[in-house]
């Protein structure tokens, strides 16, 4: 199976719900980062790891194919 197959198949269930909550970590880290009001540096560094963590794992939840379309 190639990528762009992978990433076009059906995400099970779980790893949509995973993929989900991934994009709304960079949303809100996204947020956080780019706000007008000065923030305390811990806050900003913790937000761009959530922004990480988000993209990570928006990603390989999207390339997960359910089991019986696996070969």
């Amino acid at each position: 199976m190639s990528i762009q197959e992978r990433m076009q198949s059906p995400t099970p269930p779980f790893f949509a719900k995973l993929r989900n909550w991934g994009l709304i970590l960079v949303a809100v880290s996204g947020a956080i980062v780019t706000t007008p009001v000065e923030l305390p540096p811990l806050l900003v560094k913790i937000a761009g790891y959530m922004a990480v963590a988000g993209a990570v794992a928006s990603a390989v939840s999207q390339a997960v194919t359910p089991k019986d379309e696996t070969v």
